[in-house]
């Protein structure tokens, strides 16, 4: 009995192990820079040279009109779900895409059916967005990136980081970014590993 219970023990175990989520790919990826029509070239441009420091497969795509099915009416700005899932199928196989505009946009969190945001990423997720709509008028460009390689953070596995100097800090409804210089360590590795030249 002691012996079935030792075999028994020891196959739960292995199930376990073999069924564990994987959290990020290693595969490396493209990342398609997806600027909707109001993004200003500025913003894109930055945005991109930014990325490129640390990532060096990217692609900028000709800007694409907000679809009129992630417009909500009710409080005038685009759900940042249905501008995901949007872009999603538009996403080919081994691409990632975050999609940038200056437009107010929301999701749903918790009890709060439509919530203001800076950004959206699913975790892990195949596309993201970042608007630069709640971001400071005099630090805009830097605070779009900011907010942009979180987003694109999320999608590479990794959730909020509670090192407060971390690009993966929680904003917890705030505009946070100044607070922010860098990848932490933890984060820092997940990304390395999936081909992303930090230093």
């Amino acid at each position: 009995m002691k012996f079935l219970s030792s075999i028994i023990f020891f196959a739960l175990c292995i199930s376990s192990f073999t069924n564990s989520p994987k959290i990020y790919s290693t595969k490396k990826i493209i990342i398609d820079l997806q600027p909707f029509d109001d993004l200003p070239k500025e913003y894109l441009n930055y945005v991109h040279a930014e990325l490129k420091k640390m990532y060096s497969d990217i692609e900028i795509k000709k800007s694409i009109p907000l679809p009129k099915l992630a417009w909500y009416s009710p409080r005038k700005r685009y759900r940042a779900d249905s501008l995901i899932r949007y872009l999603s199928r538009r996403t080919p196989e081994g691409h990632l895409t975050i999609g940038l505009t200056t437009k107010d946009i929301s999701t749903t969190s918790g009890d709060i059916k439509d919530w203001g945001i800076m950004g959206l990423g699913y975790c892990p997720g195949k596309s993201c967005v970042a608007s630069s709509f709640r971001l400071s008028k005099d630090k805009k460009l830097l605070q779009l990136f900011k907010v942009s390689i979180h987003e694109l953070g999320h999608t590479q596995g990794i959730p909020h980081c509670p090192n407060k100097t971390c690009y993966m800090q929680d904003a917890e409804g705030k505009n946070k970014t100044d607070e922010e210089v860098g990848f932490c360590d933890k984060c820092k590795k997940v990304l390395v590993k999936a081909g992303w030249a930090l230093k």
